[in-house]
């Protein structure tokens, strides 16, 4: 069993985190349209968002930390991984600016789109460097298709 280096997982978990906090409140204020707009079955209540969102920015800055310390034998694999972990997060953080703030619902979806399939290839890649990193990001990929799910739902019924 490795030792938890608490510098390294604090720095991941503050920046996954922050990221999505910050992302939070560039968006708190635009909400409006979004609580106007016919919302597809299955549409979860405002409340769990936070909750839920908060709980999987834990886990996924958990798998980035596991990653980043990993007795990587292939450098080159690891930054590749954190690479994609950093570009998805970035990717993350403009989703809600573009289907709250600007109500743009299509391209929110396409934008999503794009994360999904850049967290699949961060699983993967996290995968190849440590297994339980892979596992901590299930949640955050089951989330992330429901959220699909219901970004489409939104766009199809408010077009």
């Amino acid at each position: 069993m490795n030792k938890i280096r608490i510098k390294p997982l604090l720095f991941w978990v503050l920046v996954t985190i922050g990221t999505g906090a910050l992302s939070y409140a560039v968006t708190a204020g635009a909400m409006k349209g979004y609580d106007e707009a016919v919302k597809p079955p299955l549409s979860p209540p405002d409340a769990l968002f936070p909750i839920v969102w908060t709980v999987l920015f834990l886990l996924m800055g958990i798998s980035a930390y596991l990653v980043w310390t990993a007795d990587a034998r292939n450098l080159t694999a690891r930054n590749r991984a954190i690479l994609l972990y950093c570009l998805q997060l970035a990717v993350n953080f403009f989703w809600p600016v573009i289907f709250f703030n600007a109500g743009a619902y299509l391209a929110a979806l396409l934008w999503l789109i794009l994360l999904d399939v850049l967290v699949v290839m961060t699983v993967i890649a996290f995968r190849r460097i440590r297994r339980s990193a892979a596992l901590l990001n299930l949640p955050y990929l089951i989330w992330l298709a429901f959220a699909t799910y219901l970004n489409a739902g939104v766009w199809y019924l408010n077009k």
